[in-house]
């Protein structure tokens, strides 16, 4: 696999508090670095990885004390209770897409190769990108861009690329750079296909309904005192988590209208996000729009 260096780490995983007993869960395996990390400070703790992508799993060369697990988060809880796991003392999710995603050409993730228009995270998935290029309504895609991409000129894309597939299929990455760079600002046209390869990524693998299951399940799978640890990429994951942080354990309108109170799920312990070093941006650009935020179980 690509070298895929882990952003904020170190914070990350001293933000889990690790117990040389606990067990914990790493919804994000990927490479592997923060599962690592984690059991450098385990005895007779344990960590169970979740990852979707085949690679990530098959990459892995394994620790005893660490349990990989090919599933999506979404399932973490079923999997946790499977493995008699429950409760775990931690949960960590780095929800960024990996190197090794972005520089393997045939995944389909980047616009820097021509490749297939594929962008699935789990191989086995028979849904990918060129499928909503080709078949999405104009409506659907300026949903996608605009949903998911925050693109303002979803409309004008859609339609675009209504226009081409009428001539002829786009199947691949270069083909939709094609369309989309007629759309960019001189100078800001990586800006622009990011922003839509990103909308479709998130389309093809369904991410922001997993990471919404994946937060509904993590209280129940913590124990009283455990910590959620998450580090967000883009602007959609980050109000999600923020949000979620400030669930209250009941509707109860009487204590927090009248009485001022809110009965909350969670303590937040990072106080806001936190964002990586001047070190850590200059020996990996890639972090620069990383937030995490830490909460802990009330």
């Amino acid at each position: 696999m690509t070298h895929h260096e882990s952003v904020l780490l170190q914070e990350s995983v001293d933000y889990l508090a690790v117990k040389n007993d606990g067990r914990y869960a790493d919804a994000t395996f990927g490479a592997g670095g923060h599962s690592l990390l984690i059991a450098k400070q385990l005895k007779t703790g344990h960590v169970y990885g979740f990852d979707q992508d085949e690679d990530a799993v098959n990459g892995f060369h394994g620790h005893p004390n660490i349990t990989v697990i090919r599933s999506n988060f979404r399932f973490i809880h079923n999997f946790l209770r499977y493995y008699e796991a429950l409760p775990v003392d931690g949960i960590l999710a780095d929800l960024g897409i990996s190197s090794h995603h972005i520089e393997t050409p045939q995944r389909g993730f980047s616009f820097r190769f021509d490749a297939p228009l594929d962008m699935r995270m789990n191989t086995a998935s028979d849904f990918n990108a060129q499928q909503i290029v080709a078949q999405y309504s104009v409506e659907d895609l300026t949903r996608v861009f605009r949903n998911y991409g925050e693109v303002d000129q979803a409309w004008k894309i859609a339609n675009a690329i209504e226009k081409a597939r009428n001539e002829k299929t786009v199947q691949t990455t270069f083909q939709l750079a094609e369309i989309i760079s007629k759309f960019a600002r001189a100078g800001r046209e990586n800006s622009l296909m990011a922003q839509v390869f990103q909308a479709l990524r998130i389309e093809v693998n369904h991410e922001m309904e997993a990471l919404q299951e994946f937060l509904d399940q993590s209280y129940k799978c913590l124990r009283p005192g455990g910590r959620l640890v998450i580090i967000a990429y883009h602007s959609l994951e980050d109000r999600m988590v923020k949000a979620f942080f400030k669930t209250q354990k009941s509707n109860d309108s009487f204590a927090q209208n009248i009485m001022g109170q809110k009965d909350l799920m969670w303590k937040d312990i990072s106080r806001g996000a936190i964002t990586p070093s001047n070190e850590e941006l200059t020996k990996n650009p890639r972090s620069r729009s990383a937030r995490l935020r830490v909460a802990e179980k009330i």
